[in-house]
């Protein structure tokens, strides 16, 4: 469904975008316009305003529809309410809390000495401070 009107919706875009291009320019706020052009009659004119109107009904209309789907779509909102529970209810030893379990497996490196590196590490740069 949210495909179909996202396809409508971007068809609405490019018809609106083709609509007031083709409008004659009444101010000439950029110095161009006037003259005779595409479509100068008063009749088309009037016929592109009503487009024009109508195209932004419907741009107005799809947008809403696409942003209520995305509010009411049953997809979870808090990536917390996912997390597995422990059995006991309580942290065990060894576990970090919520960063662990959200995933993902960070080494501790071991402390190395000041005047060696540790093996796994980058060497230290400078920063001038």
């Amino acid at each position: 469904m949210q495909t179909v009107i996202i396809v409508i919706h971007l068809l609405v875009v490019l018809a609106l975008v083709g609509a007031v291009l083709m409008q004659r320019s009444e101010g000439g706020g950029l110095g161009i316009g006037g003259g005779s052009g595409f479509m100068s009659a008063r009749g088309a004119a009037n016929a592109l305003t009503r487009t024009t109107a109508i195209l932004a009904a419907a741009f107005f209309a799809t947008s809403l529809a696409l942003s209520l789907l995305a509010r009411y779509e049953g997809r979870p909102t808090d990536i917390l309410e996912n997390l597995p529970q422990s059995q006991s209810g309580t942290q065990q030893e060894g576990s970090g809390g919520i960063l662990d379990q959200l995933g993902g497996s960070v080494q501790p490196s071991a402390p190395a000495d000041e005047g060696q590196q540790a093996p796994n590490s980058e060497p230290q740069v400078p920063t001038g401070q």
